[in-house]
Order: structure tokens, then C-alpha cells, then sequence
């Protein structure tokens, strides 16, 4: 799919890349200040100007098709070399033409850029030492027997053409190797988010059916009560009407009780899912028994008078407390008290799990530490829990700091309509 803010891309076939449009203005443009600027040093001298039209050319096309360039330069070059020309400034164009064939092509045009370098270097050496003397002084110096220093001259020349034209073929593939780096780290980067959104996306998905099939029984229930007292009020209308009003009340409170589970079981009910009674806040001294048996220390306290906690919701804290405790069991320092806290207010209950942390350790699931589990790993624990939170209507914090993890949640009480199904972004937070 393309980006729609991106540039137009030129297509490619057997001799061009595909560069993006704005690429090949800004090349053609370079190439066109170039060849403006060394316009001005071409006296009616016509071999040197199509020299410079040949290497303003190649210029342009660079990064478009560096084969092609490449092709263009060499023979602009070799045309120079019969007029006899000597080095002109048009001549820089071949270190930006080595430059790209390392830095943006494949195998054998890459291959063609060193090869280039070496025989060029060579060419090079042998037509500035040696042809640039002319016929003459060859001759002479062939007569006074000064071939050596020829020689030496063209060494020299060559070995100098090879620095120069191997250190931009150089630069071009450190550029090269540099973006492939980048590129591949970040084609990692996105496949470990990738995975990572979708390892929550298992979590979440699996945590909404096992909260289904929490809240089936407790739904399931409140109907039958409500059809229960509905055909009883029907048939004792005649004999004992006071009862109506007894019926009617408990299919009221059923009812809108009923309503509120509704709404929080937003995932598809599982019919083969938990039976039997589901556990609610007056079982946590069972639980916590259960754990102070494991040999975990827990101070629990309890504040406040307790109010009426809807069905889904005192499951919600159950579970909550649950999880919590034995985050603590696993990862926590089990030589200290773990703080257990139910604050009743008037518009429901606050519950705080506060344990110290094991050092090194990891403070709870999803959470890390020194020697712990890697940072950003994702645990089934904490979307779990905020998952819960979130549907019976409250919510869930997580702190961790000064060698202690907390975890508070806040469940409403009476009858809430549950929210609208959270995002993967909320259960994330």
C-alpha cells in the first residue's frame, strides 16, 4: 500500500531503480547548476564541451541507473583521453558516478564500480604519465635512457588515481551497509511490535471468554429468578394479590441487576464454561488463608461499612485480589508483609494490594526488574486484571516505585452499566 503523503516513485525496469520523483529533480538539478557552472570555463572549445555534457549526463542519472551512468562516464572519459584533453573539473563527476554504483545498486553493477576503479586508475596513470607527455618527450626519453623515471611517474599517478577513485567506491559502501543496517533494525523494531500487538490481542481475547464464562452463572440466574417470580405472581394474583407487589419488587431489583451483567458480559457467553457458585469478596478469607499457608505474610484490613457490590463486580475483585496475591507469591520478596487493604465508601470499594519487591525480581506480570523478565514482555496478569476492572465499571492502577509494587482498584457499587468494549490501547495503558 502506498503512503499517501509519500512522493510519486519512478518505476523501475532492467536498467533504472525506482526512486521516488522528488529524488530524480533534486539529481537533475544538481546536474544542471554543474553544468551552468562549468560552462563558464569552456572557451569554443568543442571536444571539452560534450566532455562536460557527457559527465553532466551521467551526473543526472546517478542514483536513477548507476549502471547507466556508469556506462556514460566511461565513455565520456575514454573520448576525452583521444581528444587528448587534459583533466578537466568536469572530471569530479566520476567520483560521484563510483560513489552511487556502491551506495545504490546490485551485484554486478557494484562489481562493475571496483573493477572500474582499478582499471581506471590504471588508464589513468598510463595517459598522465605518459600520453600527456606527448610523442616527443617519450621518444626522448626513451633515447637518454630515463624509461624509469616514466615508469615511476606512471606508478605514481596510478596509485594515486586508486586512492582517490577507491575512497569514494569506499564511502558509497559504507553508506550502503550503514542504511541496510538501519533499515533491518527497523524492520525488527516493527516485527517485535507486530508480535507484541498480537500476543495482547491473544491475552485480551482469552481473558474476555474466561470472564464470560465467570459472569454466565450469575446472568443466567438472575433470569430465573425473574421467570420464577413472574409465573408465581401470575397464578397467585386470584388467591393472595399482596403477593403481586412482593413479585413485582423482586423482579425489579432481579431485573436491573440482571441488566447490569447484560451489559458487562460483552463477550460471546461460553455455555460450557465455569459451573457452580462463582467466588465474590466474602471468600477472600478462605483465599487468604490459602496463601498465608504458602508462607506469604499478609496484613489485611478492612475500612469502612461494606455497601451492595453488584454480582459482576465482587467477582472482579475477587479476582483482582487473586491475581495480585500471587504476583506477590512469584515475584515478590515473601520475607515481607504483603499489604492487603478494602476500603469501603459510599460509592463502592477501593482495594490495594502493596508488596515488596525481590531484588532482583520482577514486580509483577508485565512488569520488570533487574534479572527479571525483559522490559516491555507482556504478562496475563495486569490486562487481566484492568480488563476486569473495566467491565464491572470501575478501574485499575499499577505503581511501582521505591522497591515496592501496588496494585488499586476501584469497583462502583450498586448496579453499573459496564462501558463499551475496551481497545486493545486501554487494556495496554
Amino acid at each position: 500500500m502506498t503512503d499517501p503523503g509519500a512522493s510519486p516513485r519512478v518505476p523501475r525496469n532492467g536498467w533504472t531503480r525506482s526512486v521516488s520523483r522528488r529524488t530524480l529533480i533534486v539529481d537533475v538539478s544538481i546536474a544542471g547548476v554543474f553544468f551552468l557552472i562549468a560552462l563558464l570555463f569552456v572557451f569554443d572549445d568543442v571536444p571539452t564541451f560534450l566532455t562536460l555534457v557527457g559527465f553532466t549526463a551521467s551526473l543526472a542519472v546517478r542514483r536513477l541507473s548507476p549502471g547507466l551512468a556508469l556506462s556514460i562516464a566511461w565513455l565520456t572519459a575514454i573520448g576525452q583521453m583521444l581528444a587528448g584533453l587534459p583533466v578537466l573539473a568536469s572530471d569530479m563527476v566520476i567520483l560521484a558516478v563510483l560513489y552511487a554504483t556502491a551506495a545504490y545498486s546490485q551485484g554486478r553493477t557494484r562489481r562493475a564500480g571496483l573493477i572500474s576503479v582499478g582499471v581506471g586508475s590504471l588508464v589513468a596513470g598510463v595517459y598522465l604519465a605518459v600520453v600527456q607527455r606527448g610523442v616527443d618527450q617519450l621518444g626522448a626519453a626513451l633515447q637518454q635512457g630515463d624509461l624509469a623515471s616514466m615508469v615511476w611517474s606512471t606508478v605514481l599517478m596510478s596509485v594515486v588515481s586508486v586512492a582517490v577513485l577507491g575512497l569514494s567506491w569506499t564511502l558509497g559502501l559504507l553508506t550502503r551497509t550503514r542504511t541496510s543496517a538501519r533499515e533491518s533494525r527497523f524492520t525488527q523494531y516493527r516485527a517485535v511490535e507486530e508480535q507484541r500487538a498480537a500476543q495482547l490481542a491473544v491475552v485480551v481475547e482469552q481473558e474476555r471468554n474466561r470472564i464470560a464464562r465467570d459472569m454466565h452463572d450469575v446472568v443466567a440466574h438472575s433470569l430465573a429468578v425473574v421467570i420464577a417470580q413472574a409465573d408465581g405472581a401470575r397464578y397467585a394474583r386470584a388467591q393472595n394479590p399482596d403477593a403481586v407487589d412482593e413479585a413485582l419488587t423482586t423482579i425489579s431489583s432481579t431485573a436491573r441487576e440482571a441488566l447490569g451483567e447484560v451489559r458487562i458480559l460483552l463477550a460471546r457467553q461460553r455455555q460450557d464454561g465455569a459451573t457452580g457458585p462463582q467466588p465474590v469478596l466474602a471468600d477472600l478469607d478462605r483465599l487468604v488463608e490459602q496463601m498465608r499457608s504458602t508462607g506469604l505474610d499478609i496484613d489485611w484490613a478492612t475500612i469502612g461499612t461494606p455497601t451492595g457490590l453488584a454480582s459482576g463486580a465482587q467477582l472482579a475483585g475477587y479476582r483482582i485480589v487473586q491475581e495480585a496475591l500471587t504476583n506477590a507469591l512469584r515475584h515478590g520478596d515473601t520475607g515481607r508483609t504483603v499489604a492487603l487493604r478494602l476500603v469501603w465508601t459510599a460509592d463502592g470499594i477501593t482495594v490495594t494490594i502493596d508488596n515488596a519487591l525481590r531484588m532482583p525480581s520482577v514486580a509483577a506480570d508485565g512488569e520488570s526488574g533487574p534479572g527479571g523478565r525483559k522490559a516491555g514482555e507482556i504478562g496475563h496478569g495486569l490486562p487481566g486484571m484492568r480488563e476486569r476492572a473495566l467491565l464491572a465499571g470501575g478501574s485499575l492502577t499499577v505503581e511501582s516505585s521505591g522497591g515496592r509494587f501496588s496494585v488499586a482498584a476501584w469497583l462502583p457499587a450498586g448496579t453499573h452499566a459496564g462501558p463499551e468494549l475496551p481497545s486493545d490501547q486501554e487494556v495496554n495503558a
